[in-house]
């Protein structure tokens, strides 16, 4: 089925994969009011699968994630050519060189240190969704 003449287009989706409940709120308030579509998955163990399956614009991710590490989904969304459209933000509370460079080297678009600037966080976002 197709969308009717004249309809919208879809928002860009930005999907979070981030453990902290109240990380999260704060995600989701800031890319809802910029207009974007907003999903979040607590875990990293189905964030391959998720991101595959809705090939969101921007991924937020978390580093430090209970289960799989933020670096390794990084590094598989990479190997995944049909993925390639997909921004990658990596987040981490422990933001040091070693780390930025790391999740560069691995393919990551942009990486922002907790607790994050709410504007920079949205300016971020819309460099990485509607690059000029």
């Amino acid at each position: 089925m197709t969308d009717p003449i004249g309809a919208p287009p879809p928002s860009p989706l930005v999907l979070v994969v981030e453990d902290e409940d109240n990380i999260a709120a704060a995600l989701a308030y800031v890319i809802t009011r910029a207009g974007y579509g907003y999903e979040r998955i607590a875990t990293g163990a189905t964030a391959l699968d998720e991101i595959r399956g809705r090939r969101p614009s921007v991924v937020l991710l978390d580093i430090m994630l209970p289960d799989v590490s933020g670096y390794d989904i990084c590094a598989n969304v990479r190997k995944d050519h049909s993925l390639e459209a997909v921004k990658i933000i990596m987040m981490t509370a422990r933001g040091s060189s070693h780390q930025r460079s790391k999740c560069i080297g691995l393919g990551a678009n942009a990486f922002i240190e907790k607790p994050f600037d709410l504007t920079a966080l949205r300016q971020e976002l819309k460099r990485q969704i509607e690059p000029v």
